[in-house]
């Protein structure tokens, strides 16, 4: 099954991922991010950036001290983002659950999203839940995406089935 390269309208008070641009922009967010792993919260915070890539739900980059003592710790591996840079994995432990890399930062962010340093992205598909103002997130369909799905934004979205070449 193909999914569809026709972009949803979006209604008043939401915004369409076809809109958002590439490179990616990043944009600062007072709403209220809120994560929950093992039963635990690890993460309360009105302190975030949104990254928006077209046809890619935003990414929030949350501040590395807001997180509990103890949830982030380093994990293997790496990866490669053409506009950010050089990425490094995080583990995520909350309560009795640990999430191996189920987040990640740039330590050196490339020029134009130096505001990422000391910033952490989470896999919310990896959580218990996350929540942007109260609502639960859905997380970005595959396992390589970390958008965050909420009624504010519609698709449809990289990573569902047929999006491939996208």
């Amino acid at each position: 099954m193909r999914a569809s390269k026709t972009p949803d309208v979006p209604l008043p008070g939401q915004e369409s991922v076809w809109d958002y641009p590439r490179p990616p922009k990043v944009e600062r967010s007072s709403e209220r991010i809120r994560i929950v792993l093992g039963g635990e919260l690890i993460l309360d915070t009105t302190d975030s950036l949104r990254v928006l890539e077209t046809r890619h739900p935003p990414v929030y980059y949350l501040p590395r001290s807001a997180f509990i003592p103890g949830a982030l710790e380093p994990a293997p591996g790496s990866s490669f983002c053409e506009f950010k840079g050089s990425a490094r994995y995080l583990t995520v432990r909350g309560g009795s659950a640990v999430a191996e890399r189920a987040a990640w930062f740039y330590p050196e962010p490339v020029a134009g999203y130096g505001d990422l340093a000391d910033r952490v992205a989470v896999y919310p598909g990896r959580m218990d839940y996350c929540e942007v103002d109260g609502e639960r997130v859905r997380p970005q369909a595959g396992g390589f995406y970390g958008g965050w799905i909420t009624d504010r934004v519609v698709g449809p979205f990289k990573g569902e089935p047929g999006t491939m070449g996208w």
